[in-house]
């Protein structure tokens, strides 16, 4: 079922698990949980092509703001301009 036997990254084993995927589009954020392979040295992710597809599917939606799918869950927040600690800066 995985294409990779090992990381392509670091050559470290991989184990298929469900985490957490967060994808933006147009100012709007989605947060869902997928299966990947995540190597269990580096923590690298790998994602079936099917879901690829699916990831670009929902960014699109989200930039158009076409919200079908999609069930609201919170808020999302970024700075203030002024905020103390200069190196955090507001998403624009």
């Amino acid at each position: 079922m995985n294409p990779f036997e090992k990381c392509p990254v670091c050559g470290g084993a991989m184990t298929t698990r469900q985490v957490e995927k967060i994808l933006s589009g147009g100012g709007n954020t989605a947060s869902l949980q997928v299966a990947a392979e995540v190597c269990l040295q580096c923590g690298e992710h790998l994602y079936t092509k099917s879901m690829v597809l699916s990831f670009e599917e929902i960014r699109r939606k989200l930039q158009a703001q076409e919200f079908s799918h999609f069930k609201r869950i919170g808020q999302s927040f970024t700075l203030e301009d002024g905020w103390p600690e200069k190196a955090a800066k507001p998403v624009p």
